[in-house]
């Protein structure tokens, strides 16, 4: 039980870093390169893709923070998780709401004013992908820590 324990926040970690580079980092660029596809078809898939992502990044988060209370992780574990939140927040208030209102003036057949919206989008969930590896790093660190105490206790009693 202790290793599911301490490895589940990892595998949670991994599995998030997976669905960003899958979705963000893939499938976002890639759809556009399909010959038949309309801008106006794409942008709506896009939305409800990355609608659809973005509640799975909230589990993860939430599960990745109800964790830190059941492992009692160190300080820099729990730095990755407030700043993966705070990213996730800003993504999830304030820059999906505005890209949706840009996505639904190109649905509309309108142009929308030029803006830094998307390349903010990448630059966030860019940040969001190096914190999920260093804090997968940080993550199995301190899983091996406890493996190792957990290791020269019982070999102590013995």
């Amino acid at each position: 039980m202790s290793k599911l324990k301490h490895s589940l926040p990892i595998v949670i970690t991994f599995l998030w870093l997976g669905f960003i580079c899958s979705i963000s980092f893939m499938e976002a660029p890639i759809k556009f390169t399909a010959p038949h596809l309309t801008l106006e078809v794409g942008v709506e898939v896009g939305r409800v893709v990355f609608k659809a992502l973005n509640r799975i990044e909230i589990i993860f988060c939430l599960c990745s923070i109800g964790l830190v209370f059941i492992n009692s992780f160190h300080r820099t574990i729990i730095i990755f998780l407030c700043l993966l939140a705070i990213i996730l927040g800003a993504q999830t208030f304030w820059l999906l709401p505005a890209l949706h209102e840009r996505i639904q003036l190109i649905i509309e057949g309108q142009i929308p004013p030029a803006s830094y919206l998307h390349k903010l989008y990448i630059v966030l969930d860019s940040v969001k992908a190096v914190c999920l590896v260093l804090l997968g790093i940080s993550q199995f660190g301190y899983f091996r820590e406890k493996c190792l105490e957990r290791f020269f206790i019982e070999n102590k009693t013995n």
